[in-house]
């Protein structure tokens, strides 16, 4: 699958200058703008999603704002574009926003040693905005990630794990205003292949982090780790209880089955909270764990799930407790927590950005009645 691609050129004082002509880019998901960019044939920067032909990606024709530097080119097609400002819009979705992220970025390579990296734009969505640094040689070097303000804890996260595990996690080497982080680059590949042994060795080398947190919640909480309480997650589901059939009987019981959780003797600790084998990196050095906007205060058994690691092994990490039984109970708790993420997203984020996660919410509940049923 493939997207065509329209880009919208403004000037960096903001003034829409027209259109470049459609053009096919090899990746469908519409928040990788490597090929956009590569693909523009001129010199520009992609600041955000205006809209797609469809209601959801993957793939289709998909429109964006972006800013060329230097004389526009000849030919641009005319548009029409909106350009108001909203209040949801994240900083590096404003014209000058990338600018002042990379050049916050290159100060702080400069003060360590890197100066000369090139940046090069890899994404850009609700969620984060992402550029690789690469060397004189080519060589990435490092990476700015930049998050909305919902996802404001991850650099404290990316701390406090490093702290109990070095290496697990990429080293932050900076963290500034508007959700700025400079990260040193992870040799390895991205393992969204992973298997039954990645995911057991994910579960392992994580593990220690989790039993070091379970006893100290309150240094997560005072570090700006959010929690999701049971009380957020029914105010999300009551308006879909008469569209969702099932899940007016799952909100009822939900009460019942928290306390069957705790029964089973798990400790609250910190979650990845979006714990896959796409989510880490393998190299020589070992496993990294990137990704960690979706962290949070919960039971270790929500990881697993989201992991699906075998049960019998994730449940000996935790000889405690019964720890089968609450992966068990949390089944359809998991689903409904992800929708309450996503009714979040939504909630925080500019319309145009709403297809990223339109359909989300409902899909979540619907499985989280069929976990419920099965």
């Amino acid at each position: 699958m493939t997207r065509t691609v329209t880009l919208v050129i403004a000037d960096p004082a903001g003034r829409v200058l027209g259109a470049l002509p459609a053009f096919p880019v090899g990746t469908p998901w519409w928040q990788e703008v490597a090929d956009v960019v590569a693909g523009a044939g001129i010199d520009v920067t992609v600041l955000r999603l205006l809209h797609g032909d469809r209601p959801a990606p993957p793939g289709g024709h998909v429109t964006y704002l972006a800013v060329v530097t230097g004389e526009p080119p000849d030919g641009l097609l005319p548009v029409e574009a909106d350009l108001s400002p909203h209040p949801n819009r994240a900083p590096y979705a404003e014209f000058g926003g990338p600018e002042r992220s990379l050049a916050w970025a290159a100060g702080a390579l400069d003060r360590i040693g890197l100066s000369g990296a090139v940046a090069r734009q890899q994404r850009t969505w609700n969620l984060s905005a992402i550029w690789r640094f690469d060397g004189p040689d080519g060589i990435p070097v490092a990476w700015l990630k930049q998050v909305p303000s919902f996802f404001g804890h991850e650099p404290a996260v990316l701390r406090m794990v490093d702290a109990v595990e070095p290496g697990l996690v990429p080293y932050l080497l900076a963290a500034g205003d508007e959700g700025r982080m400079l990260l040193a680059h992870v040799p390895g590949e991205d393992r969204y292949d992973g298997g039954p042994d990645l995911r057991a060795e994910i579960a392992t080398a994580f593990h220690p982090v989790q039993r070091y947190f379970a006893g100290r919640v309150a240094e997560l909480r005072a570090n700006g780790v959010p929690e999701m309480t049971p009380e957020t997650i029914i105010e999300v589901a009551t308006p879909y209880i008469s569209v969702v059939s099932g899940l007016g009987k799952l909100i009822d019981d939900l009460p019942r089955r928290l306390e069957q959780v705790a029964k089973c003797g798990l400790p609250d600790t910190l979650l990845h909270g979006d714990l896959h084998p796409g989510n880490v990196r393998t190299g020589e050095d070992g496993l990294t764990i990137v990704d960690w906007g979706d962290s949070s205060i919960g039971n270790p058994a929500l990881d697993a799930l989201r992991l699906e690691v075998d049960p019998e092994h994730w449940a000996a990490l935790w000889p405690d407790g019964d720890a089968r039984r609450a992966l068990d109970l949390l089944r359809p708790v998991q689903e409904l927590r992800a929708a309450t993420t996503y009714a979040n997203f939504l909630a925080r984020i500019e319309p145009s950005e709403h297809p990223y996660h339109d359909a989300d919410v409902p899909d979540r509940l619907r499985a989280a009645v069929e976990c419920a049923e099965h």
